[in-house]
């Protein structure tokens, strides 16, 4: 009876690894190594409130996803500096998939305080006609049980006078 009652458990955890195992197909490529890692990029930064202490922005991104298979997201951890200044950094635990050969965008509330930074700030925008050197660090999640992670730099430059009406 003991014997019997081992069996069953045996015979049930081997069913539910293999249950478990098979609807992990879509992860395969990740395994496999043919997976390729999603272009992330900032589209977007849209200022919703600038206070003497605190900035409220909207960080708008695009995810291209590659893949023949869906691509779970299960959020992003970002940096952006401006030169050398760190304006924001912090995490977005928003989940969402990209469809396969597809792409989606998703918003990232952002806060910060400028105003330790306000001298260096206004010494930039001096010269609206020349470009200031942006960077965005970060890394998105993936994965649903076998996450991967998926780290992102880029760097560019804009051009104060171009945003700052006259």
């Amino acid at each position: 009876m003991l014997y019997q009652a081992q069996m069953i458990r045996i015979l049930s955890l081997m069913l539910f690894f293999a249950l478990s195992l098979s609807g992990l197909s879509g992860c395969s490529t990740w395994v496999t190594g043919s997976f390729q890692d999603p272009e992330v990029r900032l589209v977007k930064v849209d200022v919703i409130r600038a206070k003497l202490l605190e900035q409220q922005f909207v960080l708008r991104f695009r995810i291209d996803n590659p893949n023949d298979v869906n691509l779970p997201v299960r959020g992003l951890a970002y940096t952006v500096h401006l030169n050398d200044i760190k304006l924001a950094s912090g995490e977005s635990s928003t989940w969402f998939t990209v469809p396969a050969h597809g792409h989606q965008t998703f918003d990232v509330p952002v806060r910060t305080n400028l105003w330790r930074h306000m001298k260096q700030i206004v010494k930039l925008l001096e010269k609206p006609d020349q470009p200031i050197k942006y960077r965005l660090e970060g890394e998105v999640k993936t994965g649903l049980m076998f996450g991967k992670s998926v780290h992102l730099t880029r760097n560019g430059e804009i051009i104060p006078g171009s945003y700052i009406p006259e």
